[in-house]
């Protein structure tokens, strides 16, 4: 009995090993099986916020609103002659005799003085140049002050300004033409002259954001055909050691290219009056894309991401129509609408279209998102933080719109 009792003993002292070995492998089991439930809510929890968040995305993009309301008013003083443009989110004045910018609080920011025939205007983002066409005078400014003034020595023909307040101006003499390339101090940094011999006339002149590649558009006559140059010159490294920093081009035959523009660092695009071409590349930019047109282009807008065309209307059923390009050339949207515009941007995936008395928005799948009337006469309307929120500038005031 007593070995049998040993035995026993003996058997109970190893059951716990046993027992505690079971119960390792149970409890690893349990810990798998728990960090799994939580993968499955975490997963679960993640998949209702995305469905709920794109439906109130989809919500939110394709949300009609009716009518605005006025959330804020302040007084201002404006001269009757004078342009209103945006700077940036701030207001810019500009006429013969001087410019100014405003906060959309109505605190004057920066005055400038002088004295212009006809004035001119070029924007990027947070600075302007503005110039005297056919003068000599251009001033750089942003929305703090006035950063340079360029005196050329020839007339003016035409301005753009990069967003490191750079200009590139085409001043015009009697045998040659000269493009200039100038600080945001007014200072000057490289020119180079052409000749209707050598490359043709420059009708258009754009400078990329970071000022550092100039495209320029020439026309010149060829057999008695009007032919179109597109040149882009390099001031960075990679031009450096070309001839006048000429890093590409292209010819086209039986094209007149009146605007060439950069959209961002990377793409550019010109329009002819037979076709749209999109170019790309930051360095060296190279044709991308080439749309023949078919109709006359009444009027052309841009920004970073778009590039919209804006037709008379061909079947009748609207007064005019515009088609709506990507940056790579994709035609996303062709919309048709009758409102008699003074101005076009695009603004939040929306094309903003308005005069002194009526606006419309649309998103760039078609819907309208707003087309109503405003109270009284707005001379410019600028877009805000919020998709639904704008700034109307009027000759007395300045007020924030809130749409409903």
């Amino acid at each position: 009995m007593a070995e049998i009792k040993k035995f026993n003993k003996n058997r109970r002292m190893a059951s716990p090993e046993a027992g505690n070995k079971t119960s390792t492998i149970d409890y690893r089991r349990v810990i798998a099986a728990h960090r799994l439930k939580l993968l499955y809510r975490t997963t679960l929890v993640l998949l209702v916020s995305a469905a709920v968040g794109a439906l109130f995305y989809t919500q939110y993009i394709n949300m009609v609103y009716t009518d605005y309301q006025v959330i804020s008013s302040v007084a201002r003083e404006e001269s009757t002659t004078s342009i209103t443009k945006n700077l940036g989110g701030k207001i810019l004045t500009y006429s013969n005799d001087g410019a100014s910018c405003m906060n959309t609080g109505g605190e004057q920011l920066w005055n400038q003085t002088y004295e212009m025939q006809n004035p001119m205007v070029d924007l990027n983002d947070t600075v302007a140049a503005i110039a005297d066409y056919n003068g000599r005078s251009i001033y750089i400014v942003n929305t703090e002050g006035v950063l340079g003034k360029v005196e050329a020595d020839k007339p003016i023909r035409s301005i753009s300004v990069s967003k490191t307040g750079m200009v590139a101006a085409v001043v015009d003499d009697t045998d040659v033409t000269a493009i200039y390339l100038y600080s945001s101090t007014g200072e000057e940094i490289a020119f180079f002259k052409t000749t209707m011999e050598k490359s043709g006339y420059p009708v258009s002149v754009s400078i990329s954001p970071n000022g550092e590649i100039v495209a320029v558009s020439y026309i010149y006559v060829d057999s008695g055909l009007m032919m179109s140059n597109v040149a882009f010159y390099n001031f960075g490294q990679v031009g450096q050691n070309k001839t006048d920093n000429y890093v590409s081009g292209y010819s086209y035959t039986d094209a007149v290219i009146p605007q060439i523009s950069f959209m961002n660092d990377e793409n550019s695009f010109a329009i002819a009056d037979n076709r749209l071409i999109f170019y790309k590349g930051d360095q060296i930019p190279t044709s991308n894309q080439e749309i023949l047109l078919s109709e006359e282009i009444r009027s052309v807008y841009f920004d970073e991401a778009y590039v919209g065309l804006v037709y008379i209307n061909a079947d009748g059923e609207t007064k005019y129509r515009m088609d709506v390009y990507t940056e790579q050339g994709k035609k996303i949207l062709s919309k048709k609408f009758d409102l008699e515009y003074t101005d076009i941007y695009f603004n939040k995936e929306c094309a903003v279209l308005y005069n002194d008395a009526q606006c419309l928005v649309f998103n760039m799948k078609g819907v309208e998102k707003f087309n109503g009337t405003f109270k009284h006469s707005v001379n410019a309307l600028l877009p805000t933080a919020s998709i639904n929120k704008y700034v109307a500038v009027s000759q007395g005031k300045i007020e924030m719109m809130e749409l409903k």
